[in-house]
């Protein structure tokens, strides 16, 4: 491990500086980590003064700085004051700071980057075409094969691991987008990410997208022209998959353990369950990409932001798992 973290700071008029600062401030005694914070420096030294952290950050300038903490600003222009939330120049900064730390984990000179949130629709206003982070990154990377993975624990330890084999789609284009292709890629990447992990398993279940999984047909037949022969042909290869179960049941066995990991049909279908029982400690992961990236499973929260009480609890949790990969991975 090279043992530096890369945090993209997101949309500044957000939660997100606050909850990277919060969490790097938890995390400061756990081990020898170092934070590159990517973002407007002076935003930070006066966040971190009004939370009282008094972190001593320092200005970036070499990979064999001493210290813990460390800024560096992609950003030309240094942001205004008091900006309203989701103003377009947050919005470009927030951009330039994600671009900027995928290409350091590209170069190689990171064991991981977090991203902390960002507005997509004031993204979008500012001029740029833009679906989420993920998009960005893998296409950044140049990443044909990626996926979306939440993962978290509900209070009693117990983990939900949740691949989604469609994503950032309307609900009604789910059916004639829902592909083996895109099934069979989950499959593969839920099942990477278990060993990823160092489990002693990859058990994958793959969720149906009807309910009670159609029905025999009677409720839509996806099920059987798509995800059944997908599951079966993929049992052929040597995966250790089930289903499709019904989305309404799959979840309660993934957290009792009978499965590591549930592969979702659609977003929500995953994201409900995961946010019901891991809300401040869910972590998006993307799979696929050729460095490691996790980010708090949380928004901007606009109407939060500037108060000092976000929950840095996601944020933690996000740093925690993209240490533990790096780790794994090294």
């Amino acid at each position: 491990m090279k043992n530096w973290i890369g945090i993209s700071l997101g949309d500044v008029t957000g939660v997100g500086p606050e909850v990277a600062l919060k969490a790097i401030a938890a995390e400061a005694a756990s081990d020898h980590t170092k934070y590159l914070l990517i973002g407007d420096g002076n935003i930070l030294a006066r966040l971190n003064k009004k939370l009282s952290l008094n972190l001593p950050l320092k200005k970036f300038t070499s990979y064999a700085d001493a210290g813990k903490f460390f800024v560096v600003n992609p950003f030309a222009e240094t942001l205004p004051d008091n900006l309203s939330a989701g103003a377009p120049e947050a919005a470009r900064v927030s951009v330039a700071c994600l671009h900027d730390g995928g290409q350091r984990c590209l170069r190689g000179e990171l064991d991981a980057l977090v991203t902390v949130p960002v507005n997509k629709s004031s993204i979008i206003r500012a001029g740029y075409k833009f679906i989420g982070q993920t998009e960005f990154l893998s296409e950044l990377a140049n990443a044909k094969r990626t996926a979306m993975m939440l993962l978290g624990t509900d209070e009693r330890g117990r983990w939900l691991r949740v691949a989604l084999a469609t994503v950032h789609i309307a609900l009604k284009t789910v059916p004639e987008k829902l592909t083996a292709e895109k099934i069979t890629l989950a499959i593969e990447l839920a099942a990477q990410s278990c060993r990823d992990l160092d489990l002693s398993r990859a058990k994958i279940a793959v969720a149906g997208l009807n309910p009670h999984a159609g029905e025999g047909g009677e409720f839509g037949d996806e099920e059987i022209t798509t995800i059944s022969p997908t599951v079966e042909l993929m049992k052929e290869r040597g995966f250790d998959v089930v289903g499709p179960l019904s989305g309404d049941t799959v979840f309660h066995y993934a957290l009792k353990g009978d499965f590591d990991a549930v592969v979702a049909m659609y977003h929500d279908q995953g994201l409900a369950p995961l946010k019901a029982v891991a809300f401040d400690s869910g972590v998006n992961w993307t799979l696929g990409l050729p460095f490691i990236r996790t980010s708090p499973d949380h928004g901007t929260a606009y109407d939060i932001a500037g108060k000092g009480i976000a929950n840095p609890g996601s944020m933690i949790a996000a740093i925690r798992l993209a240490k533990q990969l790096a780790k794994n991975r090294s």
